[in-house]
C-alpha cells in the first residue's frame, strides 16, 4: 500500500494527493479485472503465446510479457482501431463473396465456353514445293495448309511469322544457316518449317499470301534474292 499521507500538499490523517502515474496504474488495474470477467483468454483469437514465454498479438503485432499486460492491450485505442478494421475488411469480403456467389453461373458458362474454343485440333495438312521463277531464276518456296475443320474462316485467318535459330528452343545448337517459318492458326496447332537463313525478296508479286475461305487453304509464296542482290541486302 502506497503511503499517500505524508505527500506534498496532502494533509495529516488524509488520503493524500495520487500522482499521474499511480492513477494511471489504478485505471489500468480497473480494466484488467473488468476485462478478467468478460473476455475468456482461451477463445481470444488474437492472442498467442510464443516460445520464449511471453505472449504476441496478431493483430498489432505487438508483445505482451504476462495476460495482464494484454488485457490492458485490448482496451486501448490500437487494438480497438484494429477491431474496426478488421469487421469492415470482412464485411467487404462478405460482399463481395455475395456478388461472386451471384456470378458463378455466368462465369461458369464463359470459361466452358472459351475451354471449349481452345480445343487443339492438332496439326494442319500441309505441302511445300520447290521451285525457280523462269525469268529472274530465283529460288522459290511455297508452303500450302489445309484447316478443313475450322469453323469459321472468314473470321480466323492463319497467321505467320519469321524466328530465328537462336530464338527456338527445339534444336540445340542453334545453326545461324537456318530461320523458321511459323504459322498459327487457332485451334490447330502451331506447325514451323525449316528453311533457309537468306535474304528473301520482299518486292511485289515475290512474296505473297493467299487465304482461301471456302477451300480453308492457306498458301505462302517466297523468293530469295540471288547474286548480286542478295549480297547487298546482307
Amino acid at each position: 500500500m502506497a503511503d499517500r499521507q505524508n505527500r506534498v500538499g496532502s494533509k495529516f490523517g488524509g488520503g493524500g494527493v495520487s500522482s499521474t502515474q499511480q492513477s494511471e496504474r489504478e485505471r489500468k488495474e480497473r480494466l484488467r479485472e473488468l476485462a478478467l470477467e468478460t473476455i475468456d483468454l482461451a477463445k481470444d483469437p488474437y492472442l498467442m503465446r510464443n516460445h520464449l514465454g511471453t505472449y504476441e498479438c496478431k493483430l498489432c503485432l505487438t508483445l505482451h510479457t504476462n495476460e495482464a499486460n494484454y488485457l490492458s492491450h485490448t482496451q486501448g485505442k490500437k487494438h480497438q482501431a484494429g477491431l474496426a478494421r478488421r469487421a469492415a475488411m470482412e464485411a467487404k469480403l462478405a460482399r463481395q463473396k455475395g456478388e461472386t456467389d451471384v456470378m458463378m453461373p455466368l462465369k461458369s458458362a464463359l470459361q466452358s465456353t472459351r475451354s471449349a474454343t481452345k480445343v487443339k485440333i492438332g496439326r494442319p495438312g500441309y505441302e511445300v514445293s520447290k521451285s525457280r521463277d523462269p525469268q529472274s531464276n530465283e529460288r522459290c518456296l511455297t508452303f500450302e495448309l489445309h484447316y478443313p475443320e475450322l469453323d469459321d474462316p472468314k473470321s480466323r485467318q492463319p497467321r505467320h511469322r519469321f524466328m530465328s535459330a537462336y530464338e527456338q528452343r527445339v534444336e540445340t545448337p542453334p545453326d545461324r544457316n537456318y530461320q523458321y517459318l511459323l504459322v498459327a492458326c487457332v485451334p490447330y496447332e502451331t506447325v514451323a518449317f525449316k528453311i533457309p537463313n537468306e535474304p528473301i525478296n520482299r518486292g511485289e508479286g515475290k512474296f505473297v499470301t493467299n487465304w482461301d475461305t471456302t477451300g480453308k487453304v492457306f498458301t505462302l509464296t517466297l523468293h530469295y534474292l540471288e547474286g548480286q542482290s542478295a549480297s547487298q541486302e546482307q
